[in-house]
């Protein structure tokens, strides 16, 4: 696991998204969170989460058709879900955080496709929708003999789910207890530097059994610096370095960003239980954790003609062969390294710093002896700017040179 190259990539993915998926066209943040018990079942059975996330997309996309006034056969939602593991104190914290387009396409006689754009949810719609995620999800789950209903209507876990040795980790990931060591069982410790918050929940928050549906970040079409912030902060990585530290003592010392209503501000871990978090937060092996629905679906016949890359079925890449006859969308789809990394970091590598001239690119170096050969080779022939240059060094002084007198 590392910080840094996860960040670039991650930087890299959320620049793709704005400039090859996402149309110009109003986008919403729907975040959904779940209870306890079906994080530690969507961390353990990747399968079983891909269902469940497909429920949500067609009970929102159902939601915004029939807002907008149209059915499922004469009208298409588009979303991509970028699958977020991790809470901000490092518990792994399994949702979903969905952009979805804020509106829906229609399909005219004559062929060409229509935004029609739909109002933000209401605090009643929310919760209305909630209630329902909860009620479809438990009823899929319970279908699959992985949940069941007691006396009281609540759901717990069946007697069909697998306890493998990563069972434990991930359930003290969840409830924030110490996974090894001699305290292992107790809650984390925590440092409250803050006074405890009272303040009710602000409205564009349903809340239900355990269920909690966000959708009060939108971006309009012409903010596309927004989305692209917007999408940088759903897809970053599960450690902020920047804000991780060690204690006098040896303990691990992560601030989070934002504190809790109860006044926490950092949580501190010793050092063996915090590679316990980090390794409850690696997901699954070829378990992707971006996926497409609706016109964004890699199969959807709608996909080329509203994404800016214009890929999919029926797309310019697949009659196109002569460069220069792209568009600018499809150029942009092609970038080099060079050309992505001026994108995403603000990195030119192709323009010089001293002349302004076009520099062109003979070589990619990697092996670290002949980087470091070649640097230490051009700061030896570099002559030293004056303003930079320091005098030589002096021995220190002696004694018994001056007298008391000076």
């Amino acid at each position: 696991f590392c910080p840094s190259c996860g960040a670039r990539r991650m930087a890299e993915s959320a620049a793709l998204m704005v400039d090859e998926v996402l149309p110009e066209q109003p986008v919403r943040q729907w975040v959904l969170s779940v209870p306890y018990p079906l994080r530690s079942l969507f961390a353990s059975r990747p399968e079983v989460m891909g269902r469940v996330l497909g429920i949500v997309y067609r009970c929102i996309a159902t939601h915004l058709i029939k807002k907008a006034g149209f059915s499922r056969k004469t009208a298409q939602a588009g979303a991509a879900t970028l699958i977020q593991r991790f809470g901000s104190g490092l518990n792994l914290n399994v949702h979903f955080h969905m952009l979805f387009l804020d509106g829906v396409y229609i399909e005219r006689p004559d062929g060409s496709l229509r935004f029609r754009w739909v109002r933000a949810p209401t605090s009643t719609e929310l919760a209305g929708l909630t209630q329902t995620l909860a009620r479809r999800i438990g009823r899929f789950l319970e279908r699959q003999g992985l949940l069941e209903r007691d006396a009281e209507n609540s759901y717990l876990a069946g007697d069909d789910l697998e306890a493998g040795p990563m069972e434990q980790l991930l359930g003290s990931s969840i409830t924030y207890r110490i996974v090894v060591g001699p305290q292992q069982g107790r809650k984390v410790f925590t440092l409250q530097t803050l006074p405890a918050s009272d303040e009710p929940f602000a409205d564009g928050v349903g809340k239900v059994a355990g269920f909690s549906l966000h959708a009060g970040v939108a971006a309009r079409a012409d903010q596309r610096q927004k989305l692209e912030r917007l999408c940088r902060y759903i897809s970053r990585p599960a450690i902020a370095e920047k804000r991780l530290s060690l204690t006098p003592n040896g303990n691990v010392r992560y601030q989070l960003k934002t504190p809790y209503r109860d006044g926490t501000t950092h949580v501190i871990f010793e050092p063996l239980d915090f590679i316990a978090r980090l390794a409850a937060l690696v997901p699954k092996p070829r378990v992707n954790l971006t996926r497409f629905h609706g016109i964004f679906a890699p199969n959807s016949k709608y996909r080329a003609r509203v994404t800016p890359a214009k890929r999919g079925r029926g797309g310019r890449h697949a009659t196109t062969a002569d460069p220069e006859e792209r568009t600018p969308a499809e150029r942009r789809a092609a970038m080099t390294w060079a050309q992505r990394l001026k994108r995403v970091f603000g990195i030119d590598i192709e323009t010089c710093p001293a002349c302004g001239g076009a520099v062109r690119i003979i070589a990619c170096i990697e092996d670290p002896v002949v980087i470091e050969k070649i640097l230490a080779h051009l700061d030896a022939k570099a002559p030293e700017p004056e303003a930079t240059r320091r005098p030589p060094c002096r021995a220190p002084p002696q004694r018994g040179l001056f007298d008391e007198t000076g």
